[in-house]
């Protein structure tokens, strides 16, 4: 009986000692919460409120349903201008960022001197500010006096008009984003730096060759980052805003007009904050149906060492 009683007494001890942990875990987590519950939570939900009335924001929120929704697929025809636009660019350069970044990493993984620098170089544009590196863009394809036209005219070509041209505005875009891969750049060589080399030395006593060896163990061993850095970039490619409001503004005639900007100009230039809410849940909606879209097709295609394991 004294041995059950103290059995007891230590059970509810510990039960007690975990409780009190709990309660300074709480107290701990307390200003993230309130942090969370006003900046994050609160938006959301209100913003959701917002899409459903008109809120010229100089006056109260009025109630008016789903007006807003159907006049975006009605009667907006710069909607689907910047839907257009937003989804050629993701298009464009989610796979090219993937295949550059991904070459890339594989490079700066091999053992040369003065990799560190290299390695630097790469990344360094990827934490440049948004709009410097804008208005850097912006003298480089300058149609007149820009560095691309000069040295395309010393070698005898006429360079295009650039971000002042409908048909090139957009191309310049994609091109520009290639300066940022350097983010990319740096979680694949974190991935390709974690395949075993036991691996590699394993499949070259099989006879495998260098591009073998890539496809049947750098691939599959890296593709859960591949997924990674193609889900983000597609969420960032969907959130495009400072370049094209610093560059272009959405011009010439709304060939750059990204869906965000869009979103922009309804709700600080038109003070339409009510409609501006519905394009973000609108855009919230178009994300989260992608990403999970993507998320299921790679089901097959994505190797987890962790799963094979259990």
């Amino acid at each position: 009986m004294a041995v059950a009683n103290e059995v007891t007494s230590k059970r509810s001890g510990l039960v007690s000692l975990r409780q009190h942990e709990e309660r300074i875990a709480f107290l701990f987590l307390t200003p993230w919460l309130i942090g969370f519950v006003a900046f994050t939570a609160f938006p959301i939900v209100a913003s959701l409120f917002l899409s459903l009335t008109e809120y010229p924001i100089l006056h109260s929120p009025e109630f008016v349903g789903f007006r807003n929704y159907v006049q975006m697929a009605s009667g907006d025809p710069l909607f689907w201008q910047s839907l257009k636009v937003t989804t050629i660019y993701t298009v464009a350069i989610v796979p090219l960022q993937l295949v550059t970044a991904y070459a890339l990493a594989i490079l700066l993984n091999q053992t040369v001197r003065g990799l560190s620098v290299f390695r630097t170089v790469f990344f360094l544009p990827a934490v440049t500010p948004a709009v410097a590196t804008a208005l850097m863009w912006m003298w480089v394809f300058h149609p007149e006096i820009g560095l691309a036209n000069s040295a395309l005219a010393g070698i005898g070509i006429e360079g295009p008009k650039w971000l002042a041209s409908t048909e090139w505005a957009l191309p310049t875009f994609i091109i520009i984003s290639l300066w940022g891969i350097g983010g990319g750049m740096v979680i694949y060589l974190a991935g390709l730096q974690s395949v075993p080399t036991s691996l590699y030395e394993a499949a070259e006593l099989d006879g495998a060759g260098a591009w073998a060896r890539f496809i049947h163990v750098t691939l599959p061993m890296t593709s859960p980052v591949i997924l990674f850095v193609t889900v983000t970039s597609m969420i960032g490619s969907f959130q495009v805003f400072t370049a094209a409001f610093v560059m272009t503004d959405g011009g010439p005639v709304n060939s750059t007009l990204f869906f965000v900007l869009h979103l922009y100009n309804h709700g600080w230039r038109f003070l339409q904050m009510g409609y501006a809410s519905a394009l973000a849940w609108v855009l919230f909606i178009i994300i989260l149906a992608l990403t999970l879209l993507l998320l299921r097709l790679s089901g097959r295609l994505v190797y987890y060492e962790a799963e094979e394991r259990s």
